[in-house]
């Protein structure tokens, strides 16, 4: 129905992410299976350095990706890789870490969080909060700024991000200097029987809405999602926007997130946060995964450069 609305460059995507339907599916087979997709963004600029840190629930991985190691006074990025809650991993997603990490000369780091149903709420926030905690608590061993640390990432990822904020000003942990939220998954009513928005041209192709129901009752498990802590699990719920750092938003006008980000960028700037919003149109979700598009090189000059700005990155090292 809104093929004719996809911007041309990035039709090759509907064939190499179609639809899935999870009633059919079996996870341990899908995740492997998303995972060897990665494998055709090609290798990455930079070989992470894995540390196994105690994390909440056991031993948790972090990739680091370090340009320059022994170099001080930088920025840090904490990078939450996406998959709908449900799949996905550091390991195989490592091209955007690592090429962040290359363009901005600065670290970069992913975590290995625990995926539901597996592993419900809050599972997958604690750990990325972990992270946080992480990279702040080391941040003179990596050469840090810790008044220069970000978060970032996409799809599920990206709401993990918003959560991580909202659970570092909760609980007054380490300061953000910024988030930056790539079609971030931020509302777990999208396309269900309790969706605030409905719109009709959102959805249709990489992420459904049947796909957004699963990959959030999956997260959900038996949370009731009733008390203070509604908005680390979906961040649409998080009452009061105030104290969040400055925010940028990139997501596409076909997205199935679209409403929802627009949504939460009206309330960040309500709340008296600074917030940057961009809608790439003809855009789906994963768009930039076809990195020679057009609206891809122009997602990827938006984010690095709000990037730079946010984390006071005087001058990005060549891509």
């Amino acid at each position: 129905m809104t093929r004719h609305l996809v911007d041309p460059e990035l039709l090759p995507l509907l064939d190499l992410m179609p639809g899935i339907d999870f009633a059919q599916v079996d996870l341990p087979e899908l995740r492997q299976a998303s995972n060897a997709r990665y494998a055709f963004l090609g290798s990455p600029p930079l070989t992470p350095r894995i540390e196994t840190i105690a994390g909440p629930g056991g031993p948790l991985e972090l990739f680091i990706y370090d340009p320059a190691p022994g170099t001080g006074n930088r920025a840090a990025l904490l990078h939450i890789h996406g998959g709908g809650m449900i799949m996905g991993s550091a390991k195989a997603m490592q091209l955007g870490p690592a090429n962040m990490a290359r363009s901005l000369g600065i670290p970069v780091v992913s975590v290995e969080y625990r995926l539901a149903p597996e592993h419900p709420f809050p599972a997958p926030q604690e750990d990325c909060y972990a992270a946080l905690c992480w990279l702040a608590d080391h941040a003179d061993e990596l050469g840090v700024d810790r008044q220069r640390i970000g978060v970032t990432g996409e799809s599920a990822g990206g709401g993990l991000a918003a959560a991580v904020a909202l659970i570092a000003r909760d609980r007054k942990g380490p300061p953000l200097a910024g988030q930056f939220l790539t079609y971030p998954m931020l509302d777990h009513r999208t396309g269900g029987p309790d969706c605030p928005y409905a719109n009709p041209v959102t959805g249709e192709f990489v992420w459904t809405a049947a796909a957004n129901q699963f990959g959030w009752a999956a997260l959900r498990g038996d949370y009731r999602a009733d008390d203070a802590r509604k908005g680390w699990y979906s961040p649409a719920l998080a009452e009061d926007l105030a104290g969040l750092p400055p925010t940028w938003i990139g997501t596409g006008s076909l997205d199935l997130f679209l409403d929802e980000d627009l949504a939460y960028a009206r309330r960040l700037i309500a709340a008296g946060v600074p917030v940057e919003l961009h809608v790439y149109p003809g855009a789906i979700h994963a768009f930039n995964a076809v990195a020679e598009s057009r609206l891809a090189k122009a997602f990827g000059r938006d984010l690095m450069s709000a990037i730079a700005l946010g984390l006071g990155v005087t001058s990005q090292a060549q891509a």
